[in-house]
């Protein structure tokens, strides 16, 4: 059933497990998704930035989308329809089209501007019964074009933002999208103990969750990640199964080519991924 992210996040921090955020970028994306999620008895969160909205013909689309996918699959387990690294407009936007999780991404305001706008939204989202995500200190990597180095949060500012009445707080903790470099320094769990002092009981997100070694997000899920982004590996594994069906030539052989089947090892490959993701999260049976 379609819900805010707010209970099942208030959950896993008490549970001490995460619950993941999974980026949709297509039907096959949404369902494999949903359906892991079923036969797993997990909490999930659809992630949908505001490029894979646009691909998929805008927020009001995904919603209904999703919406009649869980009827119709008869997903019974908590789904959350959240917007990823949402602009302040598209926030609204994606408000006004009946999601049920908003992330506004105002890393790149100056922190006053940041502060001003988050808190606006806060009062919508509370009004209409919405979980709301916000961010201090910009992710690295690349999501929808932007390309950041990351930063490292100031613990003071993530405070000022998480008293404004926001549910989960994104904080840059050397976490990037994407791939990580060979030289890449690790999560800074020193920056994170000191953000989950002043911050307490609320839920903490970690982006980019493809490629962080297990034994590092056990110990954030220990500092209070309770929310956990995937977005890549599950492209990754699309991919190469696709690559194998079609080099293998089974799309020469009947009607092989047909998308259903074109797409079926990818979409399998997406679900063992998530399930994958959801063991090492410790969401598993948590519904």
């Amino acid at each position: 059933m379609l819900v805010s992210a707010k209970q099942m996040l208030q959950n896993a921090v008490k549970g001490k497990y995460a619950v993941g955020h999974f980026n949709i970028n297509n039907l096959e994306w949404a369902k494999a998704v949903l359906l892991t999620a079923q036969e797993n008895n997990s909490p999930v969160i659809l992630g949908v930035s505001e490029g894979a909205g646009k691909y998929m013909c805008g927020c009001k689309t995904v919603e209904a989308m999703v919406e009649a996918m869980i009827e119709e699959l008869k997903i019974t387990v908590p789904v959350a329809t959240h917007l990823d690294h949402g602009s302040y407009e598209g926030a609204k936007k994606a408000i006004s089209a009946g999601f049920s999780s908003i992330m506004f991404d105002g890393s790149h305001y100056d922190f006053d501007e940041n502060m001003e706008k988050t808190k606006e939204l806060v009062k919508i989202c509370n009004e209409k019964g919405l979980s709301l995500e916000a961010e201090v200190g910009g992710i690295g990597g690349e999501e929808d074009g932007v390309i950041g180095m990351g930063e490292i949060a100031d613990p003071q500012q993530c405070k000022k933002i998480a008293d404004l009445g926001i549910t989960m707080l994104a904080c840059g903790i050397g976490n990037i999208h994407g791939k990580y470099p060979d030289n890449w320094q690790g999560l800074s769990f020193e920056t994170l103990s000191k953000i989950k002092e002043v911050v307490g009981d609320m839920p903490l997100v970690l982006h980019g969750g493809t490629g962080i070694p297990e034994e590092q997000i056990k110990k954030a899920i220990s500092l209070g990640v309770a929310k956990i982004n995937v977005n890549t590996e599950c492209q990754w594994a699309f991919a190469d199964a696709t690559r194998k069906y079609i080099e293998a030539g089974k799309d020469k052989e009947g009607k092989g080519f047909d998308p259903r089947k074109l797409l079926a090892p990818g979409f399998e490959a997406i679900k063992v991924t998530v399930k994958e993701k959801m063991e090492m999260f410790g969401s598993i049976n948590r519904a």
